[in-house]
């Protein structure tokens, strides 16, 4: 068996779709198991209407035009659809009338467009001759706790999985799944989080046994770069685990960052593929280790960070400033990302500019607090950084090259990760000659 996700762009239109139907078909003998995310746009398009009913504008038309569209263009049957329409209405008509959008009825709208897509593709591939059915992920056993926008499947989740696939889904049928999705032990819809598809597909290929997860996008595998910023990225052929994890937290565009985890448990390879280039054969990430590898396996980046500087004489040889520091952040749900210290400051990353603004007043009392937002963690990933000498001073050789300032600077002894703090808008600059120095000067 094996679990084959496909994204958004991969599912947003028949062309797309009928791309999807001949890899499929392809693939029988393996017993796949396909997740699909919404058609692309279709969960932005469902959330925006949502906040503008909170505001007591009710106009369901794009989601519903949007989705119309693409059921049409598949030639489904006008009534495939019609209860999950006259849902979606009612329940932004609700949300108009009463002016509030909580997390639970925002998970409850975002739901519709995976609901909606499998019923659409699973209707498509039968009348093309493939045996398809579509199933919402709760129906096979994937029953998650009650926190909304984040949720994760229940202890447990592996058996349950094997039994309802035992139980409700025939020999011979390729089952048409719901990612990102869920429902909690009271029915109530839950999501795992945006991009979360990839993160279903694996929980389920782990609960499954499956012998490999596909994660199907629109690029060639996991790039040595972001290929919209630089032209001359390149295939990774193979990645261990820990360097793909790494990437996807720090931005990598192709994989969710929590997707690797359930494989990683279950040592399950995951491979990544491009819906449009079927034949190219991608990324494999696995825990193989080639003891050649470069250096250097991969940049990736994540805008829009806060750093927070605190500053304080008192931190010079006092027990315990620093914990009590992350105590308060903690409080507040603060996440950090990177950290650096000094004897009189310590520097910290977050993504979450509204929680850490809540955590300030008690921040205060330690110290003078700077807040700057527009921040960049650039970082260089490779399972060869920590043995390969000299890789740090052309990674800052290439940040001087370029005109990039670097405000912080991170690298843990033996990791895999070197983390810079540049200004978002020296983003281009700095990957574009960092790739042609790591990548391209080599070859």
């Amino acid at each position: 068996m094996i679990v084959m996700k496909f994204g958004g762009s991969s599912v947003e239109s028949r062309a797309q779709i009928e791309k999807v139907l001949h890899i499929v078909r392809a693939r029988l003998a393996r017993r796949p198991v396909v997740v699909s995310s919404a058609h692309k746009g279709m969960t932005d398009a469902l959330i925006n209407a949502a906040k503008l009913a909170a505001t007591g504008r009710f106009d369901p038309s794009i989601p519903l035009g949007r989705q119309r569209a693409v059921a049409e263009s598949l030639g489904c049957a006008p009534d495939l659809l019609a209860p999950f329409f006259q849902e979606i209405e009612d329940l932004l008509r609700g949300i108009s009338l009463v002016k509030e959008l909580s997390p639970r009825s925002l998970d409850y709208v975002a739901s519709f467009g995976e609901r909606m897509a499998v019923r659409c593709i699973a209707d498509f591939f039968a009348r093309s001759g493939v045996q398809a059915r579509a199933y919402d992920v709760w129906d096979l056993g994937f029953i998650t706790d009650a926190n909304f926008g984040r949720a994760r499947p229940l202890p447990g989740f592996g058996a349950r999985a094997k039994a309802m696939f035992a139980e409700r889904v025939p020999e011979g049928v390729v089952p048409i799944v719901t990612g990102f999705v869920g429902r909690n032990e009271a029915g109530e819809i839950t999501t795992v989080g945006r991009n979360g598809s990839d993160l279903t597909a694996t929980l389920l290929a782990a609960g499954l046994d499956a012998e490999e997860a596909q994660i199907w996008s629109d690029t060639d595998g996991v790039m040595t770069a972001d290929p919209s910023v630089v032209k001359t990225a390149r295939n990774i052929p193979t990645m261990h685990f820990d360097e793909a994890a790494e990437l996807a937290f720090f931005g990598s565009r192709v994989l969710h960052p929590s997707t690797l985890l359930p494989a990683m448990e279950k040592g399950i390879p995951v491979r990544v593929l491009n819906t449009n280039r079927p034949d190219h054969p991608g990324t494999v990430i696995d825990f193989n280790t080639d003891a050649a590898s470069p250096a250097v396996t991969s940049i990736a980046y994540r805008e829009r960070q806060v750093v927070l500087k605190i500053s304080s004489t008192r931190m010079f040889g006092e027990v315990g400033f620093l914990a009590q520091v992350l105590a308060v952040l903690a409080r507040h749900e603060v996440v950090i990302d990177v950290i650096t210290t000094s004897e009189v400051s310590v520097s910290m990353t977050t993504d979450d500019l509204g929680k850490l603004g809540r955590a300030l007043p008690e921040l205060e009392r330690f110290g003078t607090c700077e807040v700057l937002p527009n921040r960049t963690t650039l970082v260089v990933v490779g399972q060869g950084l920590p043995r390969q000498k000299g890789v740090a001073a052309q990674v800052l050789e290439a940040m001087s090259q370029a005109g990039v300032n670097v405000e912080m600077l991170s690298y843990a002894m033996g990791s895999i990760n070197l983390c810079m703090v540049i200004d978002d808008a020296s983003v281009a600059a700095a990957v574009a000659v960092l790739h042609r120095s790591m990548f391209e000067r080599a070859s």
